[in-house]
């Protein structure tokens, strides 16, 4: 939904839309799995809440969206080398200049949907059983 409004009603140029829509749902499966993975180490719904920041915050800081990530301190290259987000915000800038699937967007693919097969297997390796 949020591809095809950006790139119907914002104008967004985009060479291939439909690799745009296949990142935009891998990295609404990687949000849903860190979301479940923070929220196993919750004891409340509040908790969960406050665990969010302190996933997203650094991902949106040196995933490359405020400043690119050539740019940065070499130790917060390494880090962001290491946050999936960077290599969705790769994919999306990329998407724009190159027409057509290539090999930088099947490791950045595989990259997000490792970090998204995990955080779902972590999450549940942490559930609390509650059988007698």
């Amino acid at each position: 939904m949020t591809s095809t409004v950006a790139i119907l009603m914002l104008d967004l140029d985009v060479h291939t839309p439909w690799i745009l829509g296949v990142f935009a749902v891998a990295n609404a499966l990687l949000g849903t799995g860190l979301g479940l993975l923070a929220s196993a180490f919750a004891r409340t719904e509040f908790q969960a809440v406050q665990f969010m920041p302190l996933v997203v915050i650094p991902q949106m800081l040196l995933c490359g969206l405020l400043t690119p990530r050539d740019s940065m301190a070499q130790v917060l290259t390494w880090i962001s080398d290491v946050l999936p987000l960077s290599y969705t915000a790769d994919a999306f800038t990329r998407v724009t200049h190159v027409s057509g699937w290539n090999g930088d967007f099947t490791l950045d693919l595989t990259i997000v949907l490792a970090f998204t097969l995990a955080s779902v297997g972590l999450a549940a390796l942490t559930l609390r059983r509650r059988t007698p």
